[in-house]
């Protein structure tokens, strides 16, 4: 696992080296620069004002020896002046050229975290995504990622800054005095320790945070999905009170977060300060015994500063190194996952032959046997419906047919091919397939219907939808073809939304057309024009239909009755009818129904 995390972040490193490496090579000439200043100033008051010896490099020394030597600097003090202020543009502007690369880095690095985490959940089996929480998929997109962008961008550079910082202060100090540069590192490796002990903390702080805004996500993801519900059976209350328990876990999770903060900063504060106040104190003693000047002193106190910060600020790299290290594994954990792979010399044949279930036996990851031994056949060309109660296993076959789940046992074959050897690809493409709740696209009816294939022509597109009887209300929408139809389909009743799925479906090229209850939420006079409509554009294509409304199985060429998992019964509607089971029952009772309603509507019609 970790080799995994650290494999992630170091391929995101070696894929953006130029960025990251001409950052390094600035913060290493800053660092470097930043020396130059106390250095100046010891210089000034010990060899220009006190007359003690020069503490300048040779070649330096030999310059301003031309200039005129300490005199001639002591009465143009506004020389070394000049030179501090020439450092700091140049460290400024170092520093500006490192945050600008670090930040081409690192939202390349992010965008590229993004890019594969999307690719790779395309690709990701539909039972992957069914048991998955898309809140928390949409946290590890944005928020995971971000945190790993924020590493990159504010705090992987610094490591570099830390190392050269403690090393060469450590070069600097010690020829000065071995003795004061010991004393100077007494608290360090207590710090160390601490750092080290606030890393595993916030580890594992941050990761319950994160799935607790994951989790938060969730909630809000699902409530604003199911908005309709949520108003329709007043409860909005309990959404919010649902929302408030989520969002306080989370806020409880990151104020201890913040509280490891704290402490940590605060503690390293206090040791840093009396670690400095320890230095002074020994370099004001050596001073005064003359083992030291005033320069050293100056030295010491901001040298030991730069030693100091860095170790303290370990504790910031680490902090925010565990987060990105937590955020890259829960990115890791999505990239894991393997993508469905169809098998080795897939094939893409033509698939308008006989549809074969071969004693089929499927269950869901989490449940018992959906189906049971199943086996049936649909000819080429044939309209096949299947009754079923609720459970029996009806849409299960379709998702089957698509290869969204694959059977324990058995064996389903299309025109004689078993569609575990057709590519996947190849076998959604000629398999349409409109569900009960159908999906669509926050754009216009157009886009929505055209989607399924983006080289139709307008006259295609209004064909598909005048069979899918959504031509008329289309067009007597305010902005006709372009009416936007909101997320979800929201601004469309749930029959005009089931008949754009359908026209959408039409508009591609199928072989096979299942109809998964498709027609639940239209009229059965739209039920019937549909249908007729479907039989003469789908004159050559293998129709399944699956219903609790017996008028819309009943033109079918052959009706599978399934209980339990099993084909109970088969045959056509007259057959059916005549025969006692579960079919004649729901015939009998729906028959009934509408000889009631009507005999009802004559009877009002007589007291009019």
């Amino acid at each position: 696992m970790k080799k995994r995390k650290h494999h992630l972040m170091w391929t995101l490193i070696k894929e953006n080296a130029r960025y990251f490496l001409g950052a390094a090579l600035l913060t290493v000439i800053s660092v470097l620069l930043g020396f130059f200043t106390p250095a100046i100033l010891a210089e000034v008051l010990d060899n220009y004002l006190q007359g003690m010896p020069s503490r300048l490099p040779g070649f330096v020394a030999n310059w301003v020896n031309s200039l005129g030597g300490r005199e001639f600097m002591r009465a143009n003090l506004w020389i070394p002046g000049v030179a501090i202020v020439a450092i700091s543009v140049v460290s400024g502007a170092c520093n500006f050229l490192k945050g600008r690369l670090t930040a081409i880095g690192s939202e390349r690095s992010a965008r590229r975290l993004r890019n594969d985490l999307y690719s790779h959940l395309q690709e990701l089996s539909f039972s992957y995504h069914s048991k998955t929480p898309t809140g928390d998929l949409v946290q590890r997109c944005t928020q995971d990622v971000d945190t790993a962008r924020r590493f990159f961008a504010m705090q992987l550079l610094n490591i570099v800054d830390a190392l050269m910082m403690v090393g060469i202060a450590l070069a600097l100090l010690i020829p000065i005095s071995l003795k004061i540069t010991m004393i100077s590192l007494m608290i360090m490796p207590l710090l160390f320790l601490f750092a080290w002990q606030f890393f595993k903390l916030v580890v594992k702080a941050y990761r319950t945070a994160d799935e607790a805004e994951g989790h938060m996500t969730t909630v809000m993801q699902e409530n604003l999905t199911g908005v309709r519900v949520v108003r329709a059976f007043g409860q909005a209350q309990r959404e919010i009170e649902k929302f408030d328990k989520a969002a306080g876990d989370t806020r409880d999770k990151f104020i201890k977060l913040s509280w490891l903060d704290a402490i940590y900063w605060s503690t390293g504060d206090l040791m840093g300060m009396v670690q400095t106040l320890l230095t002074l104190v020994f370099c004001l003693m050596e001073a005064r015994a003359g083992r030291i000047s005033v320069g050293d002193i100056v030295v010491f106190t901001s040298y030991i500063g730069m030693l100091l910060w860095p170790v303290r600020n370990l504790g910031r790299i680490l902090s925010q190194g565990g987060r990105a290290m937590v955020s890259l594994n829960r990115i890791d954990e999505v990239l894991r996952q393997k993508p469905e792979q169809d098998t080795e010399g897939a094939i893409t044949p033509p698939l308008s032959g006989d549809i074969v279930f071969e004693n089929v036996n499927f269950q869901y990851d989490e449940g018992g046997e959906v189906l049971r031994d199943l086996s049936f056949t649909i000819r080429s060309g044939q309209t096949a419906a299947i009754l079923g109660a609720t459970g029996s296993g009806k849409s299960s076959i379709a998702l089957l047919l698509q290869r969204l789940y694959a059977p324990q046992s058995g064996r389903i074959t299309i025109g004689g091919h078993d569609i575990n050897q057709v590519a996947r690809k190849h076998l959604r493409s000629r398999v349409g397939l409109v569900l009960q709740e159908p999906f669509l696209y926050s754009k216009t009816i157009y886009d929505n219907i055209r989607i399924a294939a983006p080289d139709a022509t307008r006259a295609m597109v209004e064909e598909a939808a005048q069979d899918a009887q959504a031509l008329e209300f289309i067009e007597e929408s305010e902005k006709g073809w372009e009416t936007m139809v909101g997320e979800r389909g929201v601004t469309l009743s749930g029959g005009q939304k089931q008949r754009v799925a359908i026209a959408r479906t039409l508009l591609k090229d199928n072989d096979i057309l299942i109809f998964d209850d498709s027609l639940s939420a239209v009229d059965t006079t739209t039920d019937a024009r549909i249908r007729e409509a479907l039989a003469r554009r789908s004159e050559n294509v293998t129709t399944i239909i699956i219903s609790h409304r017996i008028l819309t199985l009943s033109q079918a060429d052959v009706i599978f009755v399934l209980e339990d998992g099993r084909i109970k019964d088969a045959g056509n509607h007259s057959e059916l009818i005549n025969r006692p089971g579960l079919y004649q029952r729901i015939h009998q009772i729906q028959s009934g129904l509408a000889d009631e309603l009507q005999a009802h509507t004559s009877q009002e019609q007589i007291n009019e």
